[in-house]
């Protein structure tokens, strides 16, 4: 490979940073809007702080359950599947929660949302190793951890403006929307092993 190409995928390289960047802070807007205020909703489906925090556990011990297998699959089939999946999984499922009535129904989506999260905490980390080198890996780290952390903070700001105007149902809408339109940024990144050689040559 001359100067010249390996020159035109840095570049790529580059730009399919950004597209990780903003796809994944879009994601955390999105969901960001959404989980500061989970524990209003439930109560109006009627639940408790101990179901509060069951629905919570099974969030989390679903990801532990899933992030190995989703780590080895990411290595097979790639992480841009993966952060496909949670973007428009997520964004499917916040469609379902306004309809939900009972706190069981709350259980079982929050353990498919804890599938999902693990898809996106796992391949973003991977992905964004994968675009990078050993020599910079930890500033492209920190810059990606800074914008998806800004975006998240000001998601919770704006959803505690807006459930003072609108329903929590309508907060789950939005939060669809913002993720559906992340899925799209998603799809911008370009993976493949030429990509990933030219990221560690230097190593």
């Amino acid at each position: 490979m001359n100067d010249s190409s390996i020159t035109f995928m840095k570049d790529m390289l580059t730009m399919n940073l950004k597209w990780v960047i903003i796809s994944q802070s879009v994601v955390l807007f999105g969901t960001g809007l959404v989980f500061p205020f989970y524990i209003l909703f439930l109560r109006e489906v009627g639940g408790n702080f101990s179901e509060f925090g069951l629905a919570y556990g099974l969030f989390t011990i679903s990801a532990a359950l899933v992030h190995r297998w989703i780590g080895s699959y990411s290595d097979k089939w790639g992480r841009k599947i993966f952060l496909l999946l949670n973007a428009w999984g997520t964004a499917t499922l916040f469609l379902l929660f306004p309809l939900v009535t009972t706190i069981w129904q709350v259980y079982l989506l929050q353990v498919i949302l804890g599938v999902f999260g693990a898809m996106q905490k796992t391949s973003e980390k991977a992905i964004i190793a994968d675009f990078t080198d050993g020599n910079s890996r930890g500033r492209a780290i920190g810059h990606y951890h800074f914008w998806i952390s800004i975006f998240s903070g000001f998601a919770v700001i704006a959803g505690g403006y807006v459930i003072d105007f609108l329903t929590i149902d309508l907060i789950f809408y939005i939060g669809s929307l913002i993720l559906f339109i992340s899925g799209w940024f998603v799809m911008k990144v370009v993976e493949t092993p030429l990509l990933q050689d030219v990221a560690t040559e230097d190593k």
